[in-house]
């Protein structure tokens, strides 16, 4: 059976349902059909490790008070996290992966490691 292939428009033989001419088409079709998405994951994606990365750099022993202004000079940016945890007391923790900080009074955060990532 002929059929035109969905990326380069050549005429090819094969199965009835094939779609593509060689698997680079295939390929190629399928990365520009998914980039934005791609795109959009991995600018967060890089974002999130970035914050960690600053995060840690900042805990090295695994608890820190440090200030608002040193995260913020290395390009921390607060409002991308990957999980938050709620304490009983009623602190909020915001977690990069396992890398933390809590809010504290006057502009400090406590930084913290999580010792059990998977709940």
């Amino acid at each position: 059976m002929r059929s035109k292939c969905l990326e380069c428009g050549d005429e090819f033989t094969g199965r009835a349902d094939k779609k593509f001419c060689s698997p680079q088409c295939r390929s190629s079709y399928n990365n520009k059909l998914n980039s934005d998405a791609t795109n959009f994951v991995r600018n967060i994606n890089n974002i999130l490790r970035k914050n960690r990365r600053i995060l840690a750099e900042l805990n090295p022993k695994g608890k820190a008070k440090v200030h608002r202004d040193q995260l913020l000079e290395r390009g921390f940016k607060f409002s991308y996290f990957t999980n938050q945890y709620l304490t009983k007391s009623g602190n909020q923790y915001h977690f990069c992966y396992e890398q933390g900080f809590l809010a504290l009074e006057d502009d400090y955060y406590a930084l913290v490691v999580r010792q059990v990532y998977v709940e």
